[in-house]
């Protein structure tokens, strides 16, 4: 922590200072916290050791009842978990050089590539923006030296447009919008990041059962949509910041602040939160279909209760040869008669019967070949045979 201490007491400069000290403090606790868990002296290493004890057993159990093969396609996914595993949850420099980088550095990188940005994306865009609060820091009090100067006048005239919705106000209240849009989502983006990759090694090792694989795949799609939040938020941020730039530099009058530039920078402003909002529902629903490399099979989607369901035809009695089928309506039992009675849902809410009376004919002629076995184990293993055989 100590080589976080001159960023934490320089972050109040801007949000490039914030965002710097954030990150330090981040790191520092994710290593800390991966130490504490899985590191040398680890509370949880002795768990992890039992664990994969108890997996090899279970495994070794099932190849001996014969409910495992032995073979690639058996052994090949079980030694690639154990491998990712023992990898990502003992051992720091991995953890750190893939997943810290893949989730805090890719994103920015993906960012500067597309602004055209050479170095962090991210860190330009928080600079820029110290820049626009600065010129509207100069604006409010250039307006207000010119207030003080004119007099009587200007307090007549500035009592006259006291108020929520006066220029000034607007002003202030829109660079409380733009700091909550872009110092409050990134800076808070990056504190669940951490929190997130601190207690990733435990997800880690859930990954290895089938019971707790599902908590596995929802913290990886945490951390994908904790990650590409600050990317929508810097790529959509920046086309704001330029909105905003121009209207800025007109905003200092002859008589103080401008009515019309404080009512635009107030809607870009508004804009720009609003735009924050989108960028979030948007990684959302991202990564909500993302089955996490099969980690988790997908789920059967089965209609709701508002959507109609398929309804299949009942099936059309077909009259054998010495048979009639015949529909009709319920009647009293008759000998050579055989009633079948089906309940088929016609709708979702409505649900029919119909009677399907089967006449019995004639038996038809028999052969002289002997009668074929149709019940018992052995009719299952019996060979098809033909209709002109039968005959």
């Amino acid at each position: 922590m100590n080589t976080c201490d001159p960023l934490v007491q320089n972050a109040s400069d801007g949000v490039a200072a914030a965002l710097s000290a954030v990150d330090c403090m981040a790191g520092n606790a994710t290593q800390g916290a991966f130490e504490r868990l899985f590191g040398a002296t680890g509370v949880l290493l002795p768990a992890l050791t039992l664990l994969l004890t108890l997996y090899i057993a279970v495994f070794a159990l099932g190849l001996l009842t014969g409910r495992t093969r032995l073979g690639v396609a058996a052994l090949t996914p079980r030694m690639l978990m154990i491998g990712v595993v023992l990898t990502f949850a003992t051992s720091w420099v991995a953890y750190q050089s893939v997943l810290w980088n893949l989730v805090v550095g890719a994103p920015d990188q993906v960012a500067s590539v597309v602004m055209g940005a050479k170095g962090e994306a991210t860190r330009l865009f928080a600079q820029r923006i110290d820049v626009l609060f600065q010129a509207i820091a100069d604006a409010a009090e250039m307006a207000n030296q010119q207030q003080a100067g004119a007099g009587n006048a200007a307090t007549a005239a500035g009592g006259a447009a006291s108020g929520t919705f006066a220029p000034a106000s607007l002003v202030w209240l829109a660079a409380v919008l733009l700091l909550l849009g872009t110092v409050g989502l990134l800076v808070t983006a990056r504190i669940v990041l951490a929190v997130l990759l601190a207690i990733g090694p435990v997800f880690i090792v859930l990954a290895l059962l089938r019971g707790t694989r599902g908590l596995a795949a929802g913290w990886v799609r945490a951390l994908v949509l904790v990650a590409l939040t600050p990317l929508i938020a810097v790529l959509g941020g920046g086309l704001t910041i330029e909105l905003a730039v121009p209207v800025v530099q007109r905003l200092a009058g002859p008589e103080g602040i401008e009515a019309r530039p404080a009512f635009a920078l107030f809607l870009i402003a508004a804009v720009h939160c609003a735009l924050m909002v989108l960028a979030l529902r948007t990684a959302t629903t991202m990564v909500s279909g993302w089955d996490v490399f099969g980690l988790v099979p997908a789920r059967e989607r089965s209609a709701g209760p508002g959507e109609p369901r398929a309804s299949h035809p009942a099936p059309t009695p077909i009259a054998a040869p010495g048979r009639t089928a015949i529909m009709a309506a319920p009647q009293s039992g008759r000998p050579g008669e055989n009633r079948i009675t089906r309940e088929t849902a016609a709708s979702a809410n409505t649900r029919t019967t119909r009677t399907v009376i089967a006449r019995m004919g004639p038996a038809p002629p028999t052969t002289g070949l002997p009668p074929l076995r149709t019940h018992g184990l052995g009719s299952r293993w019996r060979r098809a045979q033909s209709a002109e055989f039968l005959r």
